[in-house]
Parts: C-alpha cells; sequence; structure tokens
C-alpha cells in the first residue's frame, strides 16, 4: 500500500478561534475511498523549543509551573516559542537557526542561565494527530548563571536543579508531565531512565 492509498483530502477548513496563541480549525476530509469526515478538529499553535540544559556541575536545570491544560504544577525542562515569519517552513534553514534562538533566549528569560555548547537533538511535530507545530529539542551543557529570571507577564516559574538519576525517578513515578520533554530527554540520554 502506498502513501496515496491513506492520505486524507481536506476538502473545507474554517477557523473557529484564530488570535496570536491559537488558530483552532474544523476541517471536512475525503478519505480515498470517497466517504467525506466532518467534523474534524485542528490547530496551529508556534513551533517551540525545549531545552535539556545542565549546569557547570553537571545539574539539570528544570522548571516549575502551573499547566491549565492539567491544571497541575509540573517540573519540566526550559522551553519557549519560537518568532518566525509567515510562510516559514518547519526543518527549513532559516527555522532552524530561528529554533536554536529562542532555545537560547527561553534559557536566559526562564532561568537565568547562558550557555556556549548547544546541539540540536530532533526537530518533531508536537502531536501530529491534532496540531501542526514542531519542537525542536537541544541540550545545553556547562550552563553558567548570569543573572535574574526575565520572566513575560504571564510566567510564574521556579528554577530548580536535578540530577540525572532524580530526573528519571520524576519520569519514571509520572512526575515529569511532558510527553515531549521526556523524549527529548531519553534521545539524549541514549533512550533509557534506569
Amino acid at each position: 500500500m502506498n502513501d496515496r492509498e491513506l492520505a486524507w483530502e481536506e476538502i473545507r477548513r474554517e477557523s473557529i478561534i484564530k488570535d496570536q496563541w491559537i488558530d483552532f480549525k474544523k476541517s471536512s476530509y475525503r478519505y480515498p475511498d470517497g466517504r467525506i469526515f466532518e467534523p474534524f478538529y485542528s490547530y496551529s499553535r508556534r513551533d517551540y523549543a525545549v531545552i535539556i540544559a545542565s549546569d557547570e556541575e553537571g545539574k539539570f536545570l528544570c522548571v516549575r509551573q502551573f499547566r491549565q491544560g492539567i491544571r497541575e504544577v509540573t517540573t519540566e525542562f526550559p522551553a519557549g516559542g519560537i518568532e518566525k515569519a509567515d510562510g516559514m517552513k518547519s526543518g527549513s534553514a532559516e527555522l532552524e537557526k530561528k529554533a536554536l534562538e529562542a532555545a537560547k533566549r527561553e534559557l536566559r528569560e526562564e532561568t537565568g542561565y547562558v550557555s556556549d555548547d548547544w546541539k540540536h537533538v530532533i526537530t518533531i511535530p508536537s502531536d501530529a494527530t491534532v496540531s501542526e507545530n514542531y519542537a525542536y529539542i537541544y541540550t545545553a551543557k556547562n550552563c553558567r548563571r548570569v543573572g535574574d529570571q526575565k520572566l513575560d507577564e504571564t510566567e510564574l516559574i521556579h528554577v530548580l536543579q536535578f540530577s540525572e538519576d532524580e530526573i528519571n525517578e520524576m519520569i519514571t513515578a509520572g512526575r515529569f508531565q511532558q510527553a515531549v520533554h521526556v523524549m527529548g530527554w531519553l534521545l539524549a540520554k541514549g533512550g533509557e531512565t534506569r
């Protein structure tokens, strides 16, 4: 079976809510056999960078903040949106450059730390089922503190440092609740938490 036999054809799309944060859409699709499926809901939001950052002592920089989706305070890695111009495609050299700039900015703003040792881990769809955005995952090693946090008005973030074992324990216990962050950690660490 080839991909054309599996691909759906979008025949109608309507933005239900569209603002600076999200474009929530309702679409109609034609299956390969001709049947129409509707409505199918999806959304677009900004691509974002996730930073798996370790300091000069080898401790990992994490942030604690409230996540309204699950209505809990979570532990996760620093992360933030990528500023991109309309028409910039995920995976393009131009967007890769913007993604690294965003990663450096977000690490500095959320934690007060900077690094000169950056590595791209992976670029991956954030949630291919319903979202069009991508996550750009980086490691940043030998981070050093250069100042205080510079948070946006909607950010209330505490910075904590954890050992590799402590992060593995949180992941195993279900207390590190950002799936893309966990996937990035596993890839950066060779795929295992033990």
